[in-house]
């Protein structure tokens, strides 16, 4: 089970957490999506819940902040100095949508959009790293960006987090993202019937499995099944209508 248990470096997508207008109900289709349990809910931080795997930390979920919000999920970019990352968002023509705050002991968050108007976050660690546990089932493999303006939407990241970017051959313009030589997620444009902005994907351990108890917890297939060098990879909707993606790595990766 990989896990790491100190601050990612500053630019790494490094939480993930989901907005629920129905916790109970949310906790109930991830849970057996995932197999997560859940800690936290305490009224001084909201309610807010971690989602973990074998105790360590994955995901969070809590109430919408603004219950007028659809639910969905956010990813969130790690920091070591919200203030002046939040100041780069600004000057590179984004906005923050929610200024630096501290989440008690836990760490500092930021909620930002770009200029195209994608929504994503800011977290510098205190005594919550951000997900500790990835790349096996029920936790983050993957983290992308779909977009109206690709070359744009580059130079905005770039601005903020210094990113360099690697062209996909074949990929339609798809492009990763990296800081040195750590590859990080990817960009590219998007496409009418697909979700925009940031997603998140997870690792399952069946691609089709986990489509099917999707499908029998209320949500709906948005792309169905399909194998790719990367693994067997899907796109869902949840109930809500949140869309997030399953990937199921190859064999032996």
């Amino acid at each position: 089970m990989p896990t790491r248990n100190t601050p990612w470096p500053a630019g790494t997508p490094c939480w993930i957490d989901y907005g629920a207008s129905e916790i109970d109900a949310a906790k109930d289709f991830y849970g057996r999506l995932f197999g997560w349990e859940f800690e936290g809910g305490d009224p001084e931080y909201g309610g807010y819940l971690n989602a973990t795997r074998n105790g360590e930390p994955a995901a969070g979920l809590g109430p919408l902040m603004d219950p007028g919000d659809s639910p969905g999920w956010t990813t969130y970019f790690a920091t070591d100095d919200a203030a002046a990352t939040a100041a780069r968002i600004r000057e590179a023509g984004g906005a923050v949508v929610v200024e630096p705050m501290e989440v008690g002991p836990m760490g500092t968050m930021v909620i930002a959009a770009d200029p195209q108007g994608n929504a994503f976050g800011l977290w510098q660690s205190g005594q919550h790293t951000g997900y500790r546990v990835f790349n096996e089932h029920g936790s983050l493999v993957w983290n992308e960006a779909a977009v109206d303006d690709p070359a744009a939407a580059r130079g905005f990241y770039t601005a903020v987090f210094g990113f360099t970017w690697a062209e996909v051959p074949g990929a339609e313009g798809y492009q990763t993202f990296a800081i040195g030589d750590r590859m990080l997620g990817g960009l590219g444009g998007h496409q009418p019937g697909s979700p925009k902005g940031w997603t998140a994907c997870f690792a399952v351990d069946s691609t089709d499995e986990a489509v099917a108890t999707v499908e029998s917890g209320g949500g709906k297939v948005t792309m169905a099944p399909m194998d790719t060098e990367y693994g067997r990879f899907a796109v869902v909707e949840d109930p809500w209508g949140a869309p997030l993606s399953v990937m199921q790595p190859p064999s032996g990766s």
